[in-house]
């Protein structure tokens, strides 16, 4: 295993420090699409990045702003390259981003602990009191904490977040779905 310079852990903090451009609460590392950061030269910087999803609409923009805080820093030459393997999972989220998003008002996804594939089942809309009870991970309101919801929309303001309401507090909120 080849082990980060002292150089390439501080370029990765900066380049780490990125606010996500759909989720600007959430800085790039926190969200954990940023995979690693290699010194190539006296001037050139490669960067690994890896979408939330292929289609992403905010990788130009989390690319652009890398170049551009990299390139404050000093670096001439910086490249960012996208990278799919091995494929983003919202485990990659870090603590501190789960406690921003239920701070913001997004109910953060749960975490799956598991390295195979996402199996996809099609659940009640509803998470009340008969799923709380069988549930050992209920979704819980980001406002009040009540397991009582229910599903407005599978997507929500961009793809990777559903939209739910609250049934005890009635407020609507997004919900950062697990994949």
């Amino acid at each position: 295993m080849v082990t980060a310079t002292t150089l390439e852990t501080e370029l990765l903090e900066l380049a780490g420090s990125v606010p996500d451009p759909e989720l600007p609460v959430l800085t790039l590392h926190e969200l954990g699409v940023l995979r690693a950061v290699r010194v190539n030269g006296p001037d050139a910087v490669e960067v690994d990045l890896t979408p939330t999803y292929t289609g992403c609409p905010a990788l130009e923009a989390m690319t652009s702003d890398i170049e551009r805080v990299l390139h404050a820093h000093g670096v001439r030459e910086v490249t960012v390259r996208t990278v799919l393997t091995p494929a983003w999972s919202t485990d990659d989220i870090t603590a501190e981003g789960r406690r921003k998003l239920q701070e913001f008002g997004i109910a953060p996804p749960r975490e799956r602990h598991d390295t195979g594939p996402v199996p996809l089942t099609l659940s009640p809309t509803r998470t009340g009191a008969t799923q709380r009870a069988e549930a050992a991970d209920p979704l819980r309101c980001p406002h009040c904490g009540s397991a009582d919801t229910e599903l407005l929309s599978r997507f929500s303001s961009t793809a990777c977040k559903a939209l739910r309401r609250c049934l005890a507090c009635r407020e609507p909120f997004d919900h950062f779905k697990e994949l």
